[in-house]
């Protein structure tokens, strides 16, 4: 079935009982219905990186799906992207564009039907999910879904699992649009709260701004040739962690998550004077190291002295995600007519993949003092902040993909993608329901581990997506990124920069 355009209406075409079904484009609301897909959405539309956002909620009643549809149809379908299917506007060379569609929810909420007594409840969600990663929706109809699992788990009475493909919203899109559907679970009608807002730089003397100035076009000059080198012949080492090629895109993949005591990791920060993203960049870098070491030799101890395996000088790069919004961090909307003004121009949200990416080199190495992680990250990150790499790349995506979609308009491909989303500081509520974890990943990207790192109230997790056919042992990647941090906060404590 296909979308045409004739006298002004789309018009859906193809064999069905119901014969040509007409979607009118109202002339006084053309700017909501038929808007364009930005560059980076379409980038997500590519072949090798068809990308779908999958999340995970977990709750701690039964799910009642009457009155999740009846929530849905005041949230969800308040906002126009999960209103509209993407149509190829032929007179106008092809170009995708968003148009208003009927939405009938019984094609997006789907309950399958699970034992309540199966032996193994949180093995069969995870297997549902890797399953579910093998499937794409249907562009005929709006693309998101969700799947409704009253199963209880180790942590969890029922599991909610949304599906959206990636051209609708970037994860911090997604996310202030799925908590603002939430409300405070000690405060029913509050909405949650989050982190403030980071307080500007002083203003430093006229020499610093020059220096900062030359440094930031310096930078990003060898950032520049660093994206051509990567795309065409700087190549990472094939570890075990690295998938091939791009085919790896078209693989299923399974979701596993480790979490933190967020209290562990702000001790870490604190101490350090560094960033939460910094010190999750380090446990990364740290068990990242020692898984690498574990699989390249037979040599380990007692679990904190290794013999060193690890090749020299091995190359492994991530594609780290970043927010252009000139505002960044979650907005909570507060109603819904906010909800439905999302992807307005100009507005506070801004609405859609306003996302850039940079290469982040990971230095795999055993180092005696864990605390030399920390140091790395902070290094590579300041080095990373200094740098229009991010937006380098969107204007790249903007040129190429609309004009002439080249490699430079594909992802890189790297070893793996991270990327670090904040959420809500308290327990929360959807529709109701108290909410005990999220844990949001992907599926259809070029590479054969991703990484999200996701707070919510007094916990931090890892969510890792997996070929498994590449990294067939991920809980075992989990184990060495919690004992990462252990070592690291053991490495603290032992330095004397907080008391035991």
């Amino acid at each position: 079935m296909e979308l045409e355009r004739k006298n002004g209406e789309w018009i859906k075409s193809g064999s069905c009982d119901l014969g040509l079904r007409r979607i009118k484009v109202r002339k006084e609301s053309v700017y909501e219905e038929e808007e364009p897909l930005s560059p980076m959405a379409r980038m997500f539309q590519q072949p090798e990186s068809n990308v779908y956002v999958i999340a995970m909620l977990g709750f701690k009643n039964p799910i009642d799906p009457h009155f999740l549809k009846a929530n849905l149809v005041h949230t969800f379908l308040k906002q126009p992207r999960f209103s509209s299917v993407q149509v190829a506007d032929e007179k106008n060379g092809g170009e995708v564009k968003w148009v208003k569609t009927k939405v009938d929810l019984d094609n997006h909420v789907k309950i399958p039907m699970v034992d309540q007594h199966m032996a193994s409840p949180d093995q069969f969600v995870e297997d549902y999910i890797a399953n579910l990663t093998n499937t794409h929706i249907s562009t005929s109809i709006p693309m998101w879904d969700v799947h409704i699992l009253n199963l209880k788990t180790c942590d969890a009475e029922s599991t909610l699992v949304i599906r959206v493909h990636h051209s609708l919203g970037d994860g911090t899109s997604l996310m202030s649009f799925l908590i603002s559907c939430c409300r405070k679970t000690s405060e029913p009608d509050a909405l949650p709260s989050f982190p403030a807002a980071k307080k500007s730089r002083p203003d430093t003397g006229w020499f610093w701004k020059f220096w900062s100035v030359l440094l930031l076009a310096w930078n990003t000059l060898v950032d520049i040739w660093m994206c051509v080198a990567t795309t065409y012949f700087l190549k990472d080492t094939q570890t075990p962690l690295k998938a091939p090629s791009r085919a790896v895109a078209f693989t299923s993949r399974r979701i596993v998550r480790r979490t933190f005591c967020v209290d562990d990791v702000i001790l870490v920060k604190n101490a350090t004077n560094t960033k939460v993203n910094d010190v999750m960049l380090a446990i990364t870098q740290a068990g990242l190291s020692r898984y690498l070491n574990r699989k390249y030799g037979r040599g380990m101890g007692d679990g904190e002295s290794w013999e060193n395996n690890l090749p020299n000088s091995v190359r492994l790069t991530a594609t780290l995600f970043i927010n252009l919004r000139s505002s960044p961090g979650i907005y909570v909307l507060t109603s819904l007519a906010a909800i439905a003004k999302m992807v307005k121009k100009h507005s506070q949200t801004d609405w859609g993949n306003k996302i850039g990416y940079v290469l982040y080199p990971f230095k795999i190495a055993l180092k005696d003092n864990p605390l030399d992680y920390i140091r790395d990250a902070k290094a590579t990150m300041d080095r990373k902040k200094a740098t229009l790499e991010a937006q380098f790349r969107l204007f790249m995506a903007k040129v190429f993909v609309r004009f002439y979609p080249t490699k430079l308009a594909t992802f890189p491909l790297t070893t793996m993608w991270f990327s670090n989303v904040a959420g809500p500081q308290e327990e929360i509520s959807l529709f109701g329901n108290q909410v005990t974890f999220i844990a949001p990943s992907l599926y259809g990207q070029p590479v054969a581990l991703t990484i999200h790192i996701i707070s919510y109230e007094k916990k931090i997790s890892m969510v890792l997506s997996v070929d498994d056919n590449i990294i067939p042992d991920p809980y075992q990647l989990c184990d060495d990124f919690e004992e990462a941090l252990k070592l690291i906060k053991k490495a603290v404590v032992a330095e004397g920069l907080i008391k035991k």
